[in-house]
């Protein structure tokens, strides 16, 4: 008991940390001013740089680490660490699209690239299973550019009213409405013998760093960043069923990482560190899984994007291109590379039409599940296990497990989370 009493003792003795100073990933105190001293990874790694020498992959992750650790900005009792992931879209999309106004071949070079560079990051993030806001920030500070080129250079022509700006305005506010609902918990399954109330994100990853030794043997459902790449292979290692004879067997199974027992058509997250109700994916783009609590928001937030998108689309080419209709000028708007002012508004446009086809995938791909009540990763597990019944190449896949019709199924899917309940498998067993 002393030795404990002696501890608790000492741990007001520490003096509070000033604006500009932070506790390292070492444990030790440091200074915002210090952030380019002692950084023996980084001297390593340009000394085998100069020389021509390999740089190791191990080096990089710690300069990437040491990196990331000593981002930070001042801020009251200890500076904050910045998120490195959340900086490059801020810099490098602006410089990217202006680039790609000064001449045809340009934008074409760099609107290829930039959807490959994402899908690479994309991949590169996927396979280390951990979370990134470089999508959530991408997509924001898309949102943010695209509204400032077009009040900049689009509603200066006057051609664009009072009225269709604030239409446009309008529909803008609504997908930072959505996304913020989408945002929110998407039904995390909380283990009854934590008292730690509602799990938010900063628990969320605790929960994902508690027992790695006992979870080796159990490896978790493995979840993508986006609407592919689920590995339906790992329920089978991951969660052995309830014990024959119970009348839940085959829809409940027990998930050695959250402790607890998933209800039917719950997964757990290995990006998030937790299990989900009815769990669809995890979206990169809102940085957080799609589950039963936030499914219809993240519907919204879709429709509402591709709706104000189209719009803005249509007014800047209705603007920049006066003579032809939407689609034709799309493709052909002769002299729009004359003026850098045009170039710009058409090369975003392209941008925007880019960003705008790949949700319109994911929204039609969401549709399709819904109306047959399946989710995502019920549809992945099915592709891979080669079961179900699937259409249009697999476009269309129906498990027939939770299938009640069409209407049935979208009646349901209305539903979702407006009578929550406790299911009893949550228990700890």
């Amino acid at each position: 008991m002393k030795p404990v009493k002696k501890t608790k003792a000492e741990e007001p003795e520490l003096e509070p940390l000033c604006c500009c100073e932070y506790i390292d990933r070492n444990g030790e105190k440091n200074h915002v001013a210090a952030c380019l001293c002692d950084c023996q990874d980084l001297d390593e790694g340009c000394d085998r740089w100069i020389t021509c020498k390999s740089v190791q992959p191990e080096t990089c992750e710690k300069i990437m680490d040491t990196i990331s650790d000593r981002l930070r900005i001042p801020w009251l009792r200890g500076a904050k660490k910045v998120n490195i992931s959340i900086l490059p879209p801020l810099f490098l999309l602006p410089v990217f699209l202006r680039v790609a106004s000064w001449h045809f071949l340009l934008g074409a070079v760099v609107l290829t690239s930039l959807p490959v560079l994402a899908l690479w990051y994309y991949y590169l993030t996927h396979r280390r299973k951990e979370q990134t806001l470089f999508f959530l920030s991408l997509g924001l500070f898309s949102l943010g550019y695209m509204y400032y080129v077009f009040l900049q250079e689009v509603v200066p022509k006057g051609r664009v009213g009072p009225a269709r700006l604030a239409l446009l305005t309008c529909g803008l506010l609504l997908i930072l409405f959505a996304l913020y609902r989408a945002k929110k918990n998407p039904g995390y399954l909380r283990n009854p013998a934590h008292n730690d109330g509602a799990l938010g994100g900063s628990q969320v990853e605790c929960l994902n760093r508690k027992g790695p030794e006992k979870t080796k043997a159990f490896p978790s459902a493995d979840l993508s960043g986006g609407l592919n790449n689920r590995a339906p292979k790992d329920e089978t290692k991951d969660s052995p069923r309830t014990a024959a004879g119970s009348p839940a067997k085959g829809k409940e199974d027990w998930c050695a990482k959250c402790q607890l027992v998933r209800p039917a058509r719950a997964w757990h997250c290995r990006i998030c560190g937790i299990c989900v109700r009815r769990m669809d994916h995890h979206c990169v783009w809102i940085n957080s899984c799609v589950g039963e609590s936030n499914h219809q928001a993240f519907i919204l937030a879709l429709l509402v994007f591709l709706l104000t998108s189209v719009y803005g689309i249509t007014l800047t080419l209705d603007t920049i291109c006066t003579d032809r209709s939407v689609f034709t000028a799309l493709f052909y708007c002769p002299g729009v590379y004359a003026n850098y002012s045009s170039a710009l508004c058409f090369t975003c446009v392209w941008y925007s039409v880019i960003i705008t086809g790949s949700m319109a995938y994911i929204f039609l791909i969401q549709l399709i599940n819904i109306s047959y009540n399946v989710t995502e990763r019920e549809v992945q597990q099915a592709l891979r296990q080669k079961t179900g019944r699937r259409l249009l190449c697999g476009l269309i896949v129906d498990t027939g497990q939770y299938n009640r019709g069409f209407l049935r199924n979208w009646h349901q899917f209305s539903t979702l989370g407006a009578h929550p309940f406790h299911h009893p498998a949550e228990d700890i067993v």
